[in-house]
């Protein structure tokens, strides 16, 4: 299809399609909608469009795919079509206009006339391949009728637009139990770090597979999204490239212009995914409108009435459905969060699990069903595992919180010299059930022999730790530590902390500990989160690639479309963690010039003094810090930063999670650390991620603020932790909220 095609197409579009308040639709952006809506309109499975991918008005041929073909064979096709199309613009590129072929006639016509050569030339280098989507839209059309009036009372709940619904039909095609190539799951595609803010994400239970859960979910992310973005287009497109990026490209171009912004925008992970995510769900929300129009007459699934009821015990899915009196296969359907590991036999459904059962499926209330299992089926607590395998975005603190077990136990166990260092994949031993009381006496044995000291010379404080203890530990005197940490009170240490034991070599590597959480200029070895990172090994994520099967369309692979870091850890953190231009970084919040020094490989007092700043002078978070990167590249230092952030991060939503949000409107007096520690209880660093353009240093009175509601995650250790106290607040959802540890402060 020429340009003139696309643009009379579109000019057809723009009179038929709905005007939306929130979502409008640029016509300059009118060519790109139309490629979207022909991929999922026209275009099946078995065919895919070569086009520019600047352009998208470019389309240079529809090519077969046959489904029956081999990975490697559907490559090789593909790529002998580029190279086609490759070597005809390289020719037009060198100025040949007569005397060509029918196909290099028309791939001229594709563009204006008197096109330059080197637009051609250029062009060359820019082909990609989509595969179409039209029977997978269809199809996620048929299954969207089970979910649409849930999606749609919850979104009307929350004050969110209607049709945020169509978002799923990009995301998953309407499959609840759709997997990406990186691990995103479920209707709303939901990242595992992203995942554990708003949802529990573990080896017996992942509610991004529950898609009534994971609405809710997304309707948080999407509500913060907007929050700090200001727009809706905005919102939808950090939904893909992360609230961070797309404040950048707005600080960048002065303007929230999405048709600007898409255009115009050459942030370094904005890829074609990320330029493209917005239009395709215009394209997916107008289609969704009228799907008559497009796919003719087909009948929606029914939603299914649901009964629910709270597990008041561990069993097993076995002793469930019969009590209940319903097939294995039905309790299993119904409850898509329970991971294969509880089908299997290994885990028991946990107790305070939300229990589903269709209802047309009971001859009696789930409760009652539930008080008929026989007393030897109901446990107190969880079958332990003999073995764990590491997923993505797992930290070995929120395994062992798992598992009920200590970190430095499972350490031991498993022979880790270092806590952080673990990966995806890497499978750890655990300690057997019945040796809960041989595990604490191999504890206090191991306190009263002096532990071998790692090569770093360095300990990271654990929970329950005391220096006192430490010091036993490695057979030094609790003063050696205080000198040699520069620390005044042995109290104040907390988890995370990084100790120097000894001194010697390592004593003159690292700086002191960090005594608070606050940007000052503390020459401070990083915390136990920053390290090497417990965090996971994230890959980039595509859109448009996704079917409704879960699988994936064969498309180009675009270099730095995403940076896989931030996509699939920090998507939801609005701040800016890159290296700007000029070499100068914002300082966020838990960052000290001790951090940066670490991650440079030079000394903290050389930015003092690149910056001119005193020793001791604090940082003030937002400020802009010039760095020096003599020893290492920008994109090192980013890496570690995120990292560094990323564990926190990842720490944190082990153990608790966001239910919800309230207003604060700030009065005379009200501080930061205030506010965080002794009122609202929620650690600064997500306080300011809810409020990433308000001045915590000098507030303005009367601005009002976001805050987080946060509940625990009590079925870790269900049984011994008391329920936390319900708290309802003014336009919040499911508003819990426990006091946090300051140690996240």
């Amino acid at each position: 299809m020429g340009l003139a095609l696309i643009a009379g197409a579109a000019v057809s579009a723009v009179e038929d399609a709905p005007a939306s308040e929130h979502f409008p639709a640029p016509p300059g952006l009118e060519p790109e909608i139309q490629f979207w809506t022909r991929i999922y309109t026209e275009v099946d499975g078995r065919q895919g469009l070569l086009h520019d991918t600047r352009d998208l008005g470019v389309v240079y041929e529809q090519v077969e795919v046959p489904r029956s073909a081999s990975p490697k064979t559907r490559e090789r096709l593909i790529e002998g079509h580029k190279e086609k199309y490759r070597g005809i613009l390289r020719k037009l590129g060198r100025g040949q206009r007569s005397k060509l072929s029918s196909d290099e006639a028309r791939v001229l016509a594709l563009f204006p006339t008197g096109v330059q050569n080197e637009t051609l030339r250029s062009a060359s280098r820019r082909i990609r391949f989509q595969l179409g989507q039209a029977d997978r839209f269809r199809a996620g059309l048929i299954r969207s009728g089970a979910y649409e009036d849930h999606i749609q009372s919850t979104l009307a709940e929350m004050g969110l637009p209607a049709e945020i619904a169509a978002l799923p039909h990009v995301e998953s095609s309407y499959t609840p139990q759709a997997y990406s190539r990186i691990g995103a799951a479920g209707l709303w595609q939901f990242t595992r770090s992203t995942g554990r803010r708003f949802m529990r994400v573990d080896h017996v239970v992942d509610e991004r597979l529950d898609p009534y859960l994971a609405t809710v979910a997304a309707a948080r992310l999407l509500e913060q999204n907007h929050r700090v973005t200001g727009s809706w287009p905005l919102a939808i497109t950090a939904y893909n490239h992360g609230a961070s990026g797309m404040r950048r490209a707005v600080r960048k171009l002065g303007t929230r212009d999405i048709e600007r912004i898409v255009r115009e925008y050459r942030g370094r992970t904005f890829g074609f995914a990320s330029r493209n995510f917005y239009v395709e769900f215009i394209a997916a929300s107008r289609i969704a409108s009228s799907p008559e129009q497009h796919f003719g007459t087909f009948v929606r699934d029914s939603p299914i009435d649901y009964e629910e009821g709270e597990m008041p015990f561990y069993g097993t899915p076995s002793s469930i459905a019969q009590a209940l009196n319903i097939p294995l296969d039905t309790l299993r359907a119904a409850n898509p969060a329970l991971r294969p590991s509880v089908w299997r036999g290994d885990k028991r459904i946990p107790r305070g699990f939300n229990l589903k059962v269709p209802r047309a499926e009971l001859n009696r209330p789930i409760q009652k069903g539930l008080q008929a299992v026989p007393s030897e089926s109901r446990h107190a607590r969880q079958t332990r595992d003999a073995h764990h395998v590491i997923q993505r975005g797992e930290t070995l603190s929120g395994i062992a919180r798992a598992y009920g077990i200590r970190a430095s136990d499972l350490q031991a166990l498993n022979g880790l010299r270092n806590r952080h260092r673990i990966r995806a994949g890497q499978k750890l031993r655990l300690p057997a059930d019945r040796s809960r009381s041989a595990s604490n006496q191999s504890a206090r044995r191991t306190k009263n022999t002096p532990s071998p000291l790692p090569p770093s010379g360095q300990y990271t404080i654990a929970r329950g730790d005391t220096l006192q203890a430490i010091a036993r530990r490695f057979d030094v005197t609790e003063k050696q530590l205080l000198r040699l940490n520069r620390l005044k009170n042995p109290n104040r240490i907390r988890p995370g902390q990084t100790l120097q034991i000894r001194g010697g070599a390592a004593e003159r590597k690292s700086p002191r500990v960090v005594e608070t959480p606050i940007a000052k200029d503390q020459e401070s070895a990083p915390p136990a989160s920053m390290a090497k990172s417990e965090s996971p090994i994230p890959s980039p994520q595509t859109s448009g690639e996704k079917t409704a099967e879960g699988g994936f369309a064969e498309v180009a692979a675009e270099a730095g479309q995403h940076s896989a870091t931030e996509r699939s850890a920090l998507l939801a953190d609005p701040n800016d963690y890159s290296v700007g231009q000029d070499g100068t970084i914002e300082v966020q919040a838990m960052e000290t010039l001790g951090h940066y020094a670490e991650w440079l490989g030079i000394r903290a007092s050389q930015l003092r003094a690149i910056n001119r700043l005193k020793y001791g002078q604090p940082l003030p978070v937002h400020s802009r810090l010039r760095l020096d990167f003599s020893r290492t590249r920008p994109p090192e230092f980013e890496r570690h930063r995120l990292e560094y952030h990323q564990g926190i991060q990842e720490d944190f939503f082990s153990e608790w999670e966001i239910s919800g949000t309230e207003f604060h409107h700030l009065e005379r007096g009200d501080s930061l650390w205030v506010l965080s520690h002794r009122r609202f209880n929620v650690p600064l660093w997500l306080l300011r991620q809810y409020n990433p353009d308000v001045n915590f240093e000098s507030p303005p009175e009367g601005a009002r603020i976001t805050v987080p509601l946060l509940k625990k995650r009590d079925w870790i250790e269900r049984a011994r932790a008391p329920k936390p106290k319900q708290r309802m607040g003014k336009n919040s959802h499911t508003t819990s909220r426990a006091r946090v540890g300051s140690q996240w402060a």
